[in-house]
């Protein structure tokens, strides 16, 4: 009877581990890609929360591929505030993709804008669900 049980506990312990090892088979760029979805207008949001993180996940190697994706409101801040733009042109020169959404872009009137600041405008609606299909790690701010 106790083999019994000791041979039931080594199946469901072997089918964990098994488990656990499933998990560490997602393709690194799944899981070493994150994607920051930004559409907060907010000033205070963008410097203390989204463009900080999004900064350090990339300088300190917390993700091999990071791409900040503005979408709505975040693009017109991107247009208008100085120190938003700084920091998206040190997040460029560290390695972050940054893209913007062309159909928020064009209704805000900033696409232009968002071009002078070397921001890749363009359709992203089936940009980010090709992102999400892909198993990319994805946060929004």
């Amino acid at each position: 009877m106790k083999m019994r049980i000791l041979f039931i506990a080594l199946i469901i312990c072997a089918g964990f581990i098994n488990d656990l090892a499933a998990q560490d088979s997602i393709p690194a760029a799944a899981s070493d890609t994150l994607v920051v979805l930004w559409s907060s207008g907010d000033p205070e949001v963008a410097e203390k929360a989204c463009l900080m993180y999004t900064g350090y996940a990339k300088r300190l190697g917390w993700f091999r591929e990071v791409i900040l994706l503005a979408w709505g409101p975040s693009e017109r801040l991107i247009s208008e505030n100085e120190m938003v733009k700084e920091k998206i042109a040190v997040l460029q020169k560290d390695g972050v993709i940054v893209q913007a959404c062309i159909a928020c872009a064009n209704m805000y009137g900033v696409t232009d804008d968002l071009k002078v600041c070397s921001v890749d405008v363009r359709g992203t609606g089936g940009l980010l669900t090709k992102y999400i299909k892909r198993g990319y790690k994805m946060i929004s701010f």
